[in-house]
């Protein structure tokens, strides 16, 4: 089953939630049914999924919002703090009714996926990782082919920014579809002021996560592998796939770091087949 977009588009309604330190988090809603929360990366904020998002909404609950720190939305005090992107995930379902729900993370995004399922099992139905582990390492596994990733992908990082190419769409995306990629960079510089190096970091500081806490997500998860991530390495993704008691994964051919925004209709595609598999659709 496919999810093209609905002959009748949904209404999407804005609101703002103040969170108990005065971040503000920008979210968006439509739809009813099942809900699926979409949570961005780095480099995007909610409008990221402009080609999701609607077509979901004619079956399911659909929410997109922007992670603290991140326009429209704010966070007090310089750089945001990725620990608490988990207890906004819980906050924003409070917030909206929504006891139970998919949540779709991409890159950062799944920092909030694995820590929102770790601390509160019970709200989530199923994880889709968007080329992510989020806070799960994969170097402890000290696999060849992760250490081989590591060692070119700094190298065609430096490349792509000496063409001006955004690492998180890559060559191909600005080649093949040089307006997506326009789009990409575009919302990216929506959160201009913002600290995205420190963010990385952060988070990055967090990926100490390893089999254990893996035993401890039970719900279904489905892993979606850009063939040609430099930022999240495929090898790794699918390592740590593999100690989930519950996951799948899917390698994406031809495709970077983001797959949902440079294989829209693949990516929908994988999405709806998870929900149908695990009662969701």
């Amino acid at each position: 089953m496919t999810h093209p977009l609905p002959h009748v588009l949904p209404a999407f309604e804005t609101g703002r939630l103040t969170r108990p330190d005065g971040a503000v988090l920008h979210f968006e809603v439509a739809g009813e049914g099942p809900a699926i929360v979409f949570a961005h990366g780095l480099g995007g904020n909610h409008l990221s999924w402009w080609q999701s998002a609607p077509a979901f909404a004619a079956s399911h609950r659909v929410v997109i919002f922007s992670h603290r720190g991140f326009a429209p939305s704010t966070a007090p005090g310089g750089p945001p703090d990725p620990t608490l992107y988990a207890g906004d995930m819980i906050g924003l379902l409070d917030h909206l009714g929504i006891p139970r729900a998919v949540i779709v993370g991409q890159s950062m995004g799944g920092w909030t996926c694995v820590e929102t399922a770790l601390s509160a099992p019970d709200r989530v139905a199923g994880l889709l990782m968007a080329c992510t582990t989020g806070s799960f390492d994969y170097d402890h596994f000290n696999d060849a082919g992760v250490k081989a990733w590591r060692e070119a992908a700094p190298k065609a990082i430096a490349a792509l920014g000496d063409r001006g190419i955004h690492r998180a769409a890559g060559a191909r995306m600005a080649e093949e579809a040089p307006g997506l990629h326009a789009l990409y960079q575009a919302i990216d510089r929506l959160s201009f002021g913002l600290d995205k190096v420190e963010v990385g970091n952060r988070i990055r500081s967090m990926r100490v996560r390893r089999e254990a806490d893996a035993a401890r997500i039970g719900c279904p998860v489905h892993f979606v592998i850009g063939e040609e991530d430099l930022l999240i390495c495929p090898r790794g993704i699918a390592l740590v796939a593999g100690t989930f008691p519950n996951a799948t994964a899917v390698t994406v051919p031809k495709s970077g770091h983001s797959v949902y925004f440079e294989r829209a209709s693949l990516f929908n595609a994988e999405l709806s087949t998870f929900l149908g598999r695990i009662g969701w659709a």
